[in-house]
């Protein structure tokens, strides 16, 4: 009875649907286009777009700064090289966004491993820029394996965590501690103590989300407090960032100018490419190029793009209290944590409530390793967040697996 309904519900939709993608169409991308997220897709293709217009603006600065005298260095260098990496990226992203569950687990795992391996080899492989060891050049350009193990990374240890749910005597986090501990002390190695931050601060927030107890949290709150005091003391890098934010000790310089960049153009900013202060930053078309915001765009604009952060990460969270799967819960909260914290950091630094740590800001910051490795983790994040929409609106089918009412 309640299958001949729901075929009924089903096939009427398929009759009114216009379009060669009706709900009955059972093609990959037939069910893609109607199981996908559009908002969330919709949210990250504007950001994508605010970056794009954003390394424009930043490009003749970089430019300048990174040509070398090079008289053929096009002012806008850095914008078309973006293009060609957004143009590999949506692809990426679209394809992971197909995928099943299982199958883009699967895939996370092995590419967990790839790139833990790939870490463990850094620095031996990768060559020195300004101090630190974090790429491995590999012919066409430089790869940097910790931006791609983060999203790995984090759907590796969803799945790890959700095993609890089969066998409770499991030592699963004990086990995750040892997995997240090993990342963090080769990050440390490079040094980059800020991706060292994002992966414990992520791997915390999965343990609550699994169900840790206040007590173990409470524990771990202590021992992460305990551990940026001893790197203070015996990590020359958090020594020297922290001196330099909170006595202005040492060079202090990038994060007072960025500072100094974001305000200069008020509320309004002070047109596309009118901008004069962005030429003293370090890196503006990276770390910094939320500074080069709001000068010319304002802090207005600034505002816009991180309530467009917070809705990204609000409609994630607000979305998954109808989902029932463990390992999809923690694979989505994860993802989706990871993305705004690296945001979140990234505009502290520009604004002064945080040291500077290098780190970009996600899908607007250019570069290739962060816009692919970013890709792959939006991809997942959309995959993760699929839904069928027969088993959503019917009211005879009460689950996302798809099992029938029994009353």
């Amino acid at each position: 009875m309640i299958g001949s309904i729901s075929g009924q519900i089903k096939a009427q939709a398929a009759r009114l649907d216009p379009g060669n993608y009706g709900r009955s169409d059972t093609s990959a991308v037939g069910r893609w286009f109607w199981e996908i997220d559009k908002v969330l897709l919709l949210l990250l293709a504007v950001l994508i777009g605010i970056g794009l217009i954003a390394v424009a603006a930043a490009s003749p600065a970089a430019g300048e700064r990174y040509s070398g005298g090079n008289v053929r260095f096009s002012e806008l260098h850095y914008f078309y090289r973006q293009i060609v990496w957004i143009a590999v990226g949506l692809p990426v992203m679209i394809g992971i966004s197909m995928m099943s569950r299982e199958r883009a687990k699967r895939m996370c795992l092995a590419g967990a491993a790839f790139f833990f391996v790939l870490l463990i080899f850094v620095p031996v492989l990768g060559p020195e820029v300004n101090g630190a060891t974090r790429w491995i050049d590999i012919g066409i350009g430089q790869l940097q394996p910790s931006e791609f193990l983060k999203p790995f990374f984090v759907v590796a240890m969803a799945w790890l965590l959700s095993l609890r749910e089969l066998d409770k005597s499991l030592p699963i986090f004990p086990m995750s501690a040892i997995v997240t501990g090993a990342v963090a002390f080769l990050l440390m190695k490079q040094p980059d103590f800020g991706s060292t931050i994002i992966f414990g601060s992520v791997w915390i927030a999965m343990l609550a989300l699994a169900g840790v107890s206040l007590r173990a949290l409470g524990i771990l709150a202590a021992a992460a407090v305990v551990g940026v005091v001893l790197a203070y003391f015996f990590y020359p890098v958090a020594t020297t960032r922290i001196d330099g934010f909170l006595f202005g000790e040492g060079d202090n310089f990038q994060v007072e100018n960025a500072m100094r960049t974001l305000t200069a153009g008020g509320l309004f900013g002070m047109g596309p490419g009118a901008g004069t202060r962005k030429f003293g930053l370090p890196e503006p078309h990276t770390d910094y190029i939320f500074s080069v915001i709001g000068e010319e765009f304002g802090l207005i604009a600034c505002l816009a793009i991180a309530l467009l952060y917070l809705t990204i990460v609000s409609r994630v969270l607000i979305k998954l209290l109808d989902e029932e799967n463990t390992f999809a819960i923690l694979a989505a909260a994860g993802l989706v944590i990871e993305f705004g914290l690296q945001a979140l950091i990234n505009m502290a630094v520009n604004v002064q409530i945080a040291p500077s740590k290098g780190m970009t800001l996600p899908f607007i910051s250019y570069g290739g390793s962060s816009m692919l490795a970013l890709s792959i983790g939006m991809g997942l994040l959309l995959a993760f967040t699929r839904r069928n929409p027969y088993l959503t609106r019917s009211p005879y089918v009460v689950k996302w697996s798809g099992e029938p009412v029994t009353e």
